[in-house]
């Protein structure tokens, strides 16, 4: 017989939101997230017990659901609690600790998170006014992926720290969101078609920013979506390829364009290049159940400047700084071949290893 799921009690009166939530409202969320019901009054069975004066990263939900009649405290102050008797949920009320096995957030600071490719602690904190920038801070950077391009990795993570707590104070939804950035690139797109780097670019680095919030915000807010989702990662599998067209087509206004010949090399190696990487990517995770830019330590790194739209951009900005954006869309399609031939040897490296029976597993997965 099943073992039914806990449902989840709430204690405590905290009213300090986070993100512009409540406990209450935030808690709520993640339950629906991690598919768990609100407990009534009369609830029978396991209750997960969370108080109100901590926020919390969602992942401890999923630790302490698998540890049955145990207290996760901090700094001696129990937090959560997976009880089915009602003298635990009665002391968690009162504010007392529950006569449960004790388990020390201290002692559990390393998670690996496979959705944001990285390892990290998860932040469990008591939840005070004077305490919310800090942890909006901590839940924002939790939520940025570990293995990313430069850009998004070191530049603007700030930037975006700004747009997403302005976003959520608001009520600004990730898909709003996602729709603005989506008219920035097609603005982006039409100013590279007729050479308008420049201005193509300035747009262009808005919607970059706008691609981080979005992800940011519903996963600060506990918002995400199925088809919010499947648009935001639309339009990242799409404009690229439609962007480098356009800076191409826009090079006869600078009186720089390409051949035809030229131009359909350039768009080939693109195209090509660009579907093959994405095809070894999705091989890689078939066979071997993770991404390919988490296996080595290689991986992770090159991640940071193979050929995607931002380290492509970055070509782009200083090829047009030098007044030749033809050579830099070129640059960019010897970028993609390179970036795919790499890919094309790890994926060939890695089927090797395996076939010799060495484990292909993340480094990400080895103790720190």
């Amino acid at each position: 017989m099943t073992t039914p799921p806990p449902q989840i009690r709430i204690t405590g009166d905290n009213r300090v939101r986070l993100w512009g939530l409540t406990p209450h409202e935030r808690i709520g969320r993640i339950a629906t997230k991690a598919g768990l019901a609100m407990a009534g009054p009369d609830a029978q069975g396991a209750l997960l017990l969370i108080n109100s004066d901590f926020a919390f990263d969602p992942q401890w939900i999923g630790f302490l659901v698998t540890r049955p009649e145990t207290v996760l405290t901090v700094d001696g102050i129990p937090a959560m609690a997976l009880s089915a008797d009602p003298k635990a949920a009665a002391a968690m009320a009162q504010g007392d600790m529950p006569k449960l096995a004790v388990v020390r957030s201290e002692d559990h600071e390393n998670f690996y998170n496979l959705a944001l490719r990285k390892r990290e602690k998860p932040f469990l904190e008591r939840l005070t006014p004077a305490a919310v920038p800090g942890i909006e801070r901590q839940s924002y950077y939790g939520a940025y992926k570990g293995v990313t391009d430069i850009l998004t990795k070191y530049l603007w993570p700030e930037i975006a720290l700004v747009l997403t707590r302005i976003a959520a104070r608001i009520g600004i939804s990730p898909n709003m969101v996602t729709a603005l950035g989506a008219l920035g690139c097609v603005l982006a797109t039409i100013a590279f078609w007729y050479g308008h780097y420049w201005a193509g670019m300035a747009v262009g680095f808005v919607f970059m920013v706008l691609d981080t919030v979005d992800g940011k915000l519903a996963r600060c807010t506990i918002t995400s979506s199925h088809w919010g989702n499947i648009f935001d990662h639309g339009i990242d599998l799409v404009h690229p390829l439609i962007w480098w067209w356009a800076w191409a087509e826009g090079l006869s206004a600078w009186g720089l364009a390409l051949s035809r010949e030229d131009f359909l090399l350039v768009m080939g190696a693109l195209v090509g290049g660009y579907l093959v990487q994405r095809l070894i990517e999705g091989i890689f995770i078939r066979q071997f159940k993770m991404h390919i830019h988490i296996w080595e330590r290689f991986d992770s790194q090159f991640r940071l400047i193979t050929a995607r739209r931002n380290p492509n951009m970055v070509l782009l900005f200083v090829a047009t700084l030098f007044g030749r954006p033809d050579i830099g869309i070129i640059a960019v399609a010897w970028w993609t071949v390179l970036s795919c031939i790499v890919h094309a040897v790890r994926l060939g490296q890695a089927e090797f290893a395996h076939a010799r029976g060495k484990p292909i597993a993340s480094w990400l997965d080895e103790p720190a």
